[in-house]
């Protein structure tokens, strides 16, 4: 299937590994240029690593939640490549903790990192995007979205990034941008496999889910190629739960 995606240039922040890289990996399988960035200097490593197979890959460490940052990292795409056509606002983290025990930090670092990067990412490539009437902006949600204890602060940002999602939709359709969600279930990372209780955690999860086996980062992967691509031209404020089934 021609997904249109080639030759388009694409920026994924949160990128240095786990899913971020992956969707970089997928999006450079199929001819778009791709800048990540992190805020972590291992994303110069996983652009490097990726370019490897021949592709246009650039890697930057970017704080999401400084505009400064922010503006350089557009400027960067555009100044290579002279356009922007797709955003993915993949960068966030969990900081978790029972509401009792979550400090403001916990709270405020999250929400920068998850909305505040996700608005100041969007605000500045809409200025680009808008120029030639095209844009795919797809925001990296979570099934925490519905709401998880001992999540209180990720679930509200994760929500939150949804009725972003949709206002954004309603804002720049008519400059030719859609805006989309991806809401992940449980996928299998590096980052989990790395936790003490990651059998546990996995274990858990299967019981819960239909589909009988863990998420793939290829699974979101193939996700956000589709709503960057052609094929979903007339789809936007929607969010797409790639969980196996499971919502509760």
């Amino acid at each position: 299937m021609e997904l249109g995606v080639s030759g388009k240039v694409a920026i994924i922040t949160g990128a240095a590994r786990g899913i971020g890289a992956g969707m970089a990996r997928a999006f450079a399988a199929e001819g778009t240029k791709v800048l990540i960035a992190d805020i972590s200097e291992t994303v110069e490593e996983t652009a490097r690593a990726i370019a490897a197979g021949g592709h246009s890959v650039t890697g930057v460490v970017a704080d999401v939640t400084n505009p400064d940052d922010v503006n350089r990292l557009i400027e960067a795409a555009v100044g290579e490549y002279g356009r922007l056509d797709i955003l993915v606002n993949n960068a966030g983290f969990p900081r978790d903790g029972y509401i009792s025990n979550l400090t403001e930090t916990d709270w405020d670092s999250v929400m920068d990192v998850c909305l505040k990067g996700a608005f100041l990412c969007t605000r500045a490539s809409i200025k680009h995007m808008s120029q030639h009437s095209y844009g795919r902006i797809i925001n990296i949600s979570s099934r925490a979205h519905l709401g998880n204890p001992g999540q209180s602060n990720y679930s509200a940002a994760k929500a939150g990034l949804l009725g972003f999602t949709r206002a954004i939709a309603l804002e720049s359709g008519k400059f030719g941008i859609t805006s989309n969600a991806i809401a992940p279930g449980y996928i299998r990372t590096e980052l989990i496999a790395a936790l003490p209780n990651s059998a546990a955690i996995t274990e858990r999860a299967l019981a819960l889910t239909p589909i009988k086996r863990p998420g793939e980062i290829d699974d979101i992967a193939s996700a956000a190629l589709f709503l960057a691509s052609e094929r979903a031209g007339y789809i936007s404020g929607e969010v797409l739960h790639v969980t196996g089934g499971r919502y509760g």
